[in-house]
């Protein structure tokens, strides 16, 4: 049975430490965590080159020649970054006179008919609210390196002794990401990194490789979330398919309960971790190799934060990237090293301060 809920760390320093981290992101300031329509979507899509028969294809999941609710939640959510519900796809159909039986499906014919940005343009029309969105939170981004604030650069170490990995791959990482949820806040589940395929590139790793590719994913090997505070209600990082024996993603939505929706089923997830000021909790979103390296996604590490109740909720997310094709990653640390040698001693930005710690295996 997988655990990949793997850890829970408490501590006087980290309590102390966590009001220095809201302070600091509320000096540099937060910025709204999610745009309706990700940037570059449409350059994508042209780049593929897909014709709607091989669109179909792919959200046809269960390749019945028909496209079910749920088929098309899933793939609207991933496009548009908006939390429909079976309902608002109805009412979507109806508005676009998409499905004209009426039977809440498309057929090949009737999906040919729809544009390819259909729903984005009639979402648009109709305007949408903030809790509709697939995430409802600020955040910003604290940088760990040389400079840092020394509260930020022991978080950092602290990571490290956590995870007990090489600190070269925790400085190649991500910077500190510090994100805020009010009232009515939340993020519905997902996961942190996507499924890695020979054409997909990691995004750090993507210029050191010289890699060309429309396919991306984060490479984020380990999550790190620490609760800043403790929240007065609600706020719980929900973990629906925890320990689950099988995992599809269609059946994730049965009869009208989506429970990848926090704002309405959290209470049905496996699992559900309370914040509490000065905890952390990680979880690992790729498998091994079985040769101690990164193997394929985790689909059990799908999570998503609990809508709050009352009060606010402060967390913080260190990603751990690593590429898991080794040659890449030892790539990337070589260029990366080279290039602070070559600036020593010059000014750098925080995706420039790296390591010259060597490679080393998991």
């Amino acid at each position: 049975m997988l655990s990949f809920l793997s850890k829970r760390s408490q501590g006087s320093c980290l309590k102390r430490s966590v009001r220095v981290v809201v302070q600091l992101a509320q000096l540099k300031g937060l910025m709204e965590s999610q745009v309706m329509v990700p940037e570059g979507q449409e350059e994508l899509t042209e780049q593929l080159n897909l014709s709607p028969e091989e669109i179909f294809n792919l959200l046809d999941l269960n390749q019945d020649g028909q496209l079910q609710l749920q088929e098309i939640l899933t793939h609207s959510r991933v496009r548009d970054g908006i939390w429909l519900t079976p309902e608002n796809l109805r009412e979507i159909y109806a508005g676009l006179k998409a499905d004209p039986d009426s039977n809440g499906l498309l057929s090949l014919e009737e999906f040919r008919r729809l544009g390819s940005d259909a729903f984005q343009r009639f979402l648009q029309q109709r305007g949408v609210k903030s809790s509709q969105l697939v995430r409802n939170s600020r955040h910003t981004w604290l940088y760990q390196g040389q400079g840092a604030h020394q509260v930020l650069r022991d978080l950092k170490k602290r990571v490290a002794r956590l995870t007990r990995l090489p600190s070269a791959l925790v400085d190649l990482s991500e910077p500190l990401q510090v994100v805020r949820y009010e009232q009515g806040g939340h993020y519905h589940a997902h996961h942190d990194s996507g499924p890695v395929y020979p054409e997909t590139a990691c995004t750090h790793t993507r210029l050191a490789a010289n890699t060309s590719t429309p396919f991306e994913t984060s490479c984020r090997y380990i999550t790190v979330l620490f609760y800043l505070n403790s929240v007065e209600g609600g706020g719980e990082t929900a973990f629906p398919v925890a320990d689950n024996r099988t995992y599809e993603e269609v059946s994730l939505i049965q009869n009208n309960v989506d429970l990848m929706d926090t704002r309405k089923n959290c209470d049905r997830s496996n699992l559900r971790v309370k914040p509490i000021k000065g905890t952390a909790v990680f979880w690992y979103n790729y498998l091994s190799d079985g040769q101690g390296w990164v193997g394929e996604q985790d689909e059990y590490s799908l999570h998503g934060g609990c809508v709050v109740t009352r009060g606010t909720k402060w967390v913080a997310n260190n990603w751990i990237n690593i590429d898991p094709d080794y040659q890449r990653q030892a790539r990337y640390q070589q260029l990366v090293s080279q290039q602070r040698e070559e600036g020593e001693g010059e000014q750098h930005s925080p995706e420039q301060l790296q390591t010259d710690d060597s490679h080393q295996e998991l």
